[in-house]
């Protein structure tokens, strides 16, 4: 456990010396594209505002260059073949780093998949000195009773979500402030291990340096979701190309966090083996005629196959919209069924707003938002991402809702238990067998 918070305390303060040199580079590792954004800060002198938040040290920033390529070797958000995996990144970051004129060495990576499990954690002490410091969130984040996460999984998140004192519950940073005994309740998610280890090592290969990482979904949805639906009680449902991510939000903090081994690009592998067609032809088809909802005009608008098969009557043949609304619905029907599940499991039916953002790639199908407030009973609306400065246009769609978080993870990261000094007799005393060999080896 000492080392592994070590190894993100090494982690931020990488971050923090990158930020000053004034540049650093941000990766999406999806399964169907990689993105690179280069962002630049304005200077050191807007880094390091002191607070427990999402908002905590704040600094501005731009985009300085950005380029997507097409994923290989990445499945359900997980590297899965790690030459290929890294010439697609080695080709996204040179690309980006040609358009902002300039070199980086740091980059912050997010990923989907590795399958996350959320946990709740809760811990009090008695403060010290009748008034609350910033050794007394050290300590009482140590004092949460941090489950054993199981063999072979990695903590990636550690937010503390509510502070009480005393009496007073629902603090959003106690420093400072007067009382006796100060407890605190803590989001912790773990990931696969080995899912985490396939992409630093990955990036090390890239001859990158890693200042920080991330789940896609959290991005997704500090992205993607507006302040009051962040602060009221939301879920971001991020429909990727192979896992659908899903996060939920209260009081600007994320407290829960699953995957859905599905998204967009099985949708084309089912349009793929109903038409008999390949994959980059359902794709397009896909793309351009695709949806959930059929209409009576759907029988008559018939659609061209195409193909070069060299057989003339197989490559005109052609398909109406109604049967390929027939051959997607019901995989997205399903989908959207794992994903019900899931916020069931979470109780998000006790929070107080229950809006349902879609967004990723793939909720860009027509019809979609209709089709998934049927399934999921709830307010839904499409989400497109912030607004970030120097973004090019074609990066501003819902396809990159994780690349725009991670700009903001970047530059106004939330405080998690690693930047706290925690007493070295604090550490949580249960051993957590963790696989950090990797960082041993590396760091």
């Amino acid at each position: 456990m000492t080392e592994l918070y070590e190894n993100q305390r090494a982690m931020r303060h990488m971050r923090r010396a990158a930020m000053q040199r004034g540049v650093i580079a941000i990766l999406d590792v999806g399964t169907s594209k990689i993105a690179c954004l280069i962002l630049r800060f304005d200077g050191p002198e807007t880094f390091g505002v002191e607070g427990v938040g999402s908002m905590a040290g704040q600094s501005s920033f731009r985009v300085i260059g950005a380029a997507t390529t097409r994923s290989r070797g990445v499945r359900f958000g997980e590297v899965d073949a790690m030459t290929e995996t890294e010439r697609a990144i080695r080709t996204a970051v040179q690309a980006a780093q040609k358009m902002a004129n300039v070199r980086v060495d740091h980059v912050i990576a997010c990923l989907a998949g590795a399958r996350p499990r959320s946990y709740g954690l809760a811990g009090a002490v008695e403060v010290e000195d009748a008034q609350v410091q910033e050794a007394d969130i050290g300590r009482v984040l140590a004092a949460c009773d941090v489950p054993d996460i199981g063999d072979g999984r990695e903590v990636l998140h550690a937010h503390p979500v509510n502070f009480a004192l005393d009496h007073r519950s629902g603090l959003s940073d106690p420093r400072g402030q007067m009382g006796n005994v100060l407890a605190a309740d803590m989001h912790m998610l773990s990931v696969d291990a080995t899912a985490i280890q396939n992409i630093l090592y990955c990036i090390k290969r890239c001859d990158l340096e890693l200042a920080g990482v991330a789940s896609s979904a959290y991005a997704s949805g500090i992205s993607s979701l507006v302040e009051d639906e962040q602060e009221l009680g939301s879920a971001c449902i991020d429909m990727g190309g192979g896992a659908t991510g899903l996060s939920i939000f209260v009081k600007k903090h994320m407290i829960y966090a699953d995957t859905v081994r599905m998204g967009g690009d099985h949708v084309t592998s089912d349009i793929s083996m109903g038409l008999q067609v390949p994959t980059a032809t359902a794709e397009r088809i896909k793309t351009f005629y695709g949806g959930v909802v059929a209409t009576g005009m759907d029988d008559r608008e018939m659609i061209e196959i195409g193909g070069n098969t060299g057989d003339w009557e197989h490559d005109r043949r052609t398909v109406s919209r109604a049967e390929l609304i027939g051959i997607m619905r019901p995989r997205v029907e399903e989908i959207l069924e794992e994903v019900r599940v899931r916020l069931d499991a979470a109780g998000f039916e006790h929070l107080p707003s229950q809006q349902i953002v879609l967004t990723g790639g793939g909720s860009q199908i027509p019809g979609l938002d209709g089709l998934a407030s049927k399934i999921l009973g709830q307010q839904v609306r499409l989400g497109r991402p912030l607004r970030v400065q120097g973004l090019p246009q074609a990066a501003t769609g819902a396809a990159f809702a994780s690349a725009v978080g991670l700009c903001l993870f970047a530059a106004h990261p939330q405080d998690e238990w690693w930047d706290f000094e925690i007493p070295a007799e604090r550490y949580p005393a249960r051993s957590l067998k963790r696989a950090v060999k990797w960082f041993k080896d590396n760091w």
